[in-house]
């Protein structure tokens, strides 16, 4: 532990058993003293609540402690921090069903213990958040701050300095770089020293955090940083060489003493497939309810403006390259790519039907894929689907491109609500599709809905 972290532990530790304490009793008085739940058996005696206290005090550390959160990270976010206290509480509840259970004890309410276990994990979440929102202002005012050293001085390690320098919540700024190699490339940066010059500097200028950020083809010169920061105690977090990586997400695992770090592992697997499969059909289907008559409308109005079908299929690629017939509103000529082949639609293209120009500019004839969706087919929210003779032609130009795979095809997603769609950047629609397949959450799939809804129908770049 370190001495510069103390005093915030203690601080949450304090926190933590007053409002631990606070909430034990608060349940039992809102469960037998306000009326508001009716109570059925004897009620308990408030002496057996306030015996039990001690337990619950003594308890609390001990969960909070294994599930982390006394682990004070400056880089921690809230999310994460959210995670840890329900970890928290939810360990904390058992330990004390388990003792209460164990001993008999007389005072054993479930309609309590419940209640106990939800004013928990608010007050502490709320603490913690105030908590951090006052230091992470008093860093930003340059209080409680801890200096950095950058090893490395490219692309890489110029973007973790401007980073740090950005997110001053963090109290971590970077003091200088570390360059075995300086060059004229160089001349403008601080560099401090060399490789061997680390421990000098760490002890000298009390340094926290040591990022490791070389490019890949110098990665093999980590091992010798690693082997003098060993003679320290200082933080060591390796930087990802982004691009180059922006696919991959790191995971690590053992197996028989063995660490193995995952490079591309989705974050859709087991439960959150579950998760996902249930919200695309229940909102898909909803969606195809509410959104019925505005589809007869334009089914109608498409074949009255124009011969030939209702509905266009076209051969897209979703999970894992696999091929699947895409549906749309006919939005062109039936015998639109008869002399060109296939060709992305451009401004004003003459292949359009009048009424097409209108549906593919407020993206209405993209609702018929709500039935794909329904169908296993694509998600509500992920990559948009491809083409088979157009992901083969960019598989081999852009980088990274064939990992948007990885996940289902969506109606809609991350890259489109941030005004990549159409004749627009492939390597920026790639870029944030992948950080959407890394990100992955159900939260971040209601986010890009919410934001689709609100301003994604209607977009200068949809032709």
């Amino acid at each position: 532990m370190k001495r510069s972290s103390q005093p915030l532990i203690i601080w949450f530790l304090f926190w933590d058993l007053a409002l631990t304490g606070a909430s034990w009793v608060g349940a039992y008085l809102i469960r037998f003293n306000t009326g508001l739940i009716p109570v059925i058996h004897e009620t308990p005696e408030f002496d057996l609540c306030v015996a039990n206290l001690p337990l619950v005090l003594v308890l609390t550390p001990v969960a909070y402690h294994l599930t982390g959160l006394y682990d004070v990270n400056r880089l921690r976010r809230f999310r994460e921090e959210l995670l840890g206290v329900a970890k928290g509480a939810s360990l904390l509840l058992l330990l004390v069903l388990a003792t209460v259970f164990w001993r008999h004890d007389p005072y054993e309410s479930r309609v309590t213990m419940a209640l106990f276990y939800g004013l928990t994990m608010v007050v502490i979440l709320l603490a913690r958040r105030l908590s951090w929102t006052a230091i992470r202002f008093l860093r930003q005012q340059g209080f409680n701050q801890t200096p950095a050293l950058i090893v490395g001085t490219g692309r890489v390690a110029r973007r973790i300095a401007s980073a740090l320098q950005n997110a001053g919540w963090t109290g971590v700024y970077p003091l200088g770089f570390i360059e075995d190699q300086p060059n004229r490339w160089t001349s403008d940066l601080k560099i401090l020293g060399k490789t061997e010059d680390l421990p000098r500097l760490i002890e000298r200028h009390r340094v926290g955090h040591v990022f490791i950020a070389l490019p890949l083809n110098r990665y093999h010169e980590a091992r010798r940083v690693f082997n003098v920061l060993s003679q320290t105690l200082v933080d060591v977090r390796l930087v990802v060489d982004a691009p180059s990586m922006s696919a991959l997400t790191l995971t690590t695992t053992q197996i028989d003493g063995v660490t193995i770090i995952g490079l591309r592992e989705s974050p859709h697997f087991g439960l959150n497939v579950v998760v996902k499969r249930v919200m695309d059909f229940v909102l898909s289907l909803l969606a195809l309810i509410v959104l019925s008559p505005v589809m007869i409308v334009v089914a109608i109005l498409v074949k009255l403006t124009s011969p030939g079908p209702i509905f266009f299929r076209q051969e897209r690629c979703g999970l894992n390259g696999k091929p699947f017939q895409m549906l749309k509103f006919r939005s062109m000529r039936v015998d639109a790519e008869a002399q060109s082949g296939p060709v992305w639609c451009k401004e004003n293209d003459p292949r359009r039907t009048a009424f097409g120009s209108f549906i593919r500019k407020t993206s209405l004839d993209e609702l018929p894929q709500l039935i794909n969706v329904l169908k296993g087919d694509m998600s509500l929210v992920g990559p948009r689907p491809e083409r088979p003779v157009f992901i083969e032609k960019f598989k081999n130009t852009i980088p990274n491109y064939m990992a948007r795979h990885a996940v289902k095809a969506g109606i809609t997603g991350w890259a489109q609500i941030n005004g990549w769609r159409g004749n627009t950047s492939l390597r920026k629609r790639v870029e944030y599709d992948l950080y959407y397949i890394t990100h992955w959450n159900p939260w971040l799939d209601l986010r890009i809905l919410f934001l689709t809804a609100l301003k994604g129908w209607v977009d200068k770049n949809a032709y």
